[in-house]
């Protein structure tokens, strides 16, 4: 636990400690109105629990959409095959930079579900995953898209499947 909170800290860039330390002066801020409209007891409260609202959802919400839109970036699977000899599968896709910025680095993540003709049930499924497979990609300029191979190994599973792609640039 201790390495995977070192790593998120060394991986913040200076957006992330802008935005924490904006949201740690917002904090300050409501909890001073708080205490000088303390005679006002509604709006006090309101006060009270907006600051720590703000305190616990801010960084993180904050977080996920700025790295959404600062790294935006897209994938696609071209193709998927099952090989016959090898419990595998190959996997080839493409991922695009969509942002205005170079990524130095990019962890694609292939996510193999079970599948079903059931919507509920391939909600659900989605959160029990059957394989995880992950590959890095350096130096993605702007607006470049690059081809890529993987292979997701073992796979033993012989039901119906649906394979997800996602990618976290930096």
């Amino acid at each position: 636990m201790k390495e995977k909170i070192s790593a998120l800290i060394n991986g913040f860039i200076l957006y992330d400690y802008i935005l924490f330390g904006a949201t740690f002066f917002l904090f300050i801020l409501l909890i001073t109105f708080t205490i000088l409209a303390r005679r006002k007891k509604v709006l006090a409260t309101i006060l009270f629990l907006l600051s720590f609202l703000t305190l616990l959802l801010a960084p993180t919400l904050g977080y996920q959409k700025m790295h959404q839109y600062l790294f935006k970036n897209s994938t696609k699977i071209i193709s998927q095959k099952r090989l016959e000899f090898t419990d595998a599968i190959v996997l080839k896709g493409s991922l695009t930079n969509e942002s205005k910025k170079d990524f130095t680095s990019c962890k694609i993540t292939a996510t193999v579900s079970k599948s079903s003709k059931n919507k509920f049930k391939n909600y659900i499924y989605k959160f029990k995953k059957i394989k995880e497979m992950s590959i890095y990609k350096e130096n993605i300029l702007q607006e470049q898209s690059i081809n890529f191979k993987m292979l997701i190994e073992p796979f033993t599973y012989t039901k119906k499947y649906t394979i997800s792609l996602k990618a976290d640039c930096k």
